[in-house]
């Protein structure tokens, strides 16, 4: 832990010529601004989650239509699209052989209602746990996209 006095100049530094009477640097103009973000510093950053998929159009059309993500790019011819899910990305790509969906993995997404849009799956036919509210007030539902995929939808009290 730092001991910082009343006069201390914090990250603006001192002057050793520049004291005030009882010794202590008096402050100095602040630097210039800081040109890097420091922010992110150099930390990777994910861009987006790929889902890769052997039946592109059903799948983008149920994160679409179902779930309600907007698509940002869509490229027919070379099926991927790129859908807004929040402050991050979902990428639907098609592949000849996708794989297995996971029980390891589940997206979770954080909606206004979901009791709306658990509504629209049960029309859609995706299979949804009911969604509970827990004693704080959380409202939950889990299901899966067409895929096998596993799709968690909560939001906070009041939604």
């Amino acid at each position: 832990m730092v001991n910082v006095s009343s006069h201390d100049s914090g990250p603006w530094g001192r002057s050793s010529d520049e004291t005030c009477n009882c010794g202590h640097a008096k402050l100095l103009s602040p630097p210039t601004p800081m040109t890097k973000d420091i922010r992110r510093e150099d930390r990777p950053a994910l861009y987006c989650i790929e889902l890769r998929t052997s039946n592109w159009p059903k799948l983008v059309d149920w994160y679409r239509n179902v779930l309600g993500l907007r698509v940002l790019v869509r490229v027919v011819d070379d099926e991927y699209a790129l859908l807004e899910a929040g402050d991050n990305r979902l990428a639907i790509v098609a592949r000849q052989t996708p794989g297995e969906a996971t029980i390891r993995i589940s997206l979770a997404f954080e909606v206004s209602n979901v009791q709306e849009i658990v509504a629209r799956m049960r029309v859609a036919g995706a299979p949804v746990s009911y969604p509970a509210r827990d004693p704080e007030g959380l409202r939950e539902a889990e299901t899966a996209d067409p895929d096998g995929n596993r799709i968690r939808l909560f939001s906070w009290p009041g939604g």
